[in-house]
């Protein structure tokens, strides 16, 4: 039995998984290709990572703690539609720069329970989306409805943008910044819900 490359680790292996999901696409990551990467055999990879999917999980949790680290950090200090605009920027832009690590922020996560536990990345995203729309005075259950509607917006914009869906003359820029000002104007006059109404 060959021993593990030396220096090769668990987030070695992510890392290179990460870089080739932003080159090919988070769909054509492989065990094969990212051992070609790396320089090992196949093998060798499964001292480190289990399967496939354990790769796959294993980038989304480097994905979200990379985007929600951005996204911190643009929103740092700022409120209201500041944080709002800063906050989905940071979003679009890690979108544009890791096409294949952001596609993994986008599905369920397969893995090892107690890695995601220890994951700060996915637990401090929501805490600070909440926090930043709790300035619009929202209160449950209109402040998930209002968190679904925002990352619906964001994601829906920036894979539509990705795929090329936006082949009219007006710039996709504009239409974002004008999509910011309506969703702030939204979140500041949120529907109120009528007291007998049920339906």
């Amino acid at each position: 039995m060959h021993m593990a490359r030396a220096g090769l680790t668990a987030d070695r292996v992510t890392l290179a998984g990460a870089e080739l999901a932003d080159e090919v696409g988070l769909e054509h990551v492989t065990m094969s290709a990212v051992a070609r990467r790396l320089g090992v055999k196949d093998a060798s990879l499964y001292a480190h990572v289990r399967s496939l999917e354990d790769l796959r999980g294993r980038i989304a949790l480097l994905a979200a703690d990379e985007k929600t680290i951005r996204i911190a950090e643009a929103t740092a200090g700022r409120a209201g539609k500041d944080a709002l605009v800063a906050y989905a920027n940071a979003w679009r832009q890690y979108a544009h720069d890791h096409p294949g690590r952001y596609t993994a922020t986008q599905i369920p996560i397969q893995i090892d329970p107690e890695l995601v536990a220890r994951a700060a990345g996915p637990r401090r995203a929501v805490e600070l989306t909440y926090s930043m729309l709790r300035g619009y005075a929202l209160e449950e259950p209109d402040l998930t409805d209002a968190v679904r509607l925002m990352r619906s917006t964001l994601h829906g914009f920036t894979s539509l943008e990705a795929a090329g869906g936006f082949a009219h003359a007006r710039p996709a820029e504009d239409t974002w910044v004008r999509c910011l000002d309506a969703l702030h104007t939204l979140l500041e006059h949120w529907p109120t819900h009528d007291e007998g109404d049920s339906a």
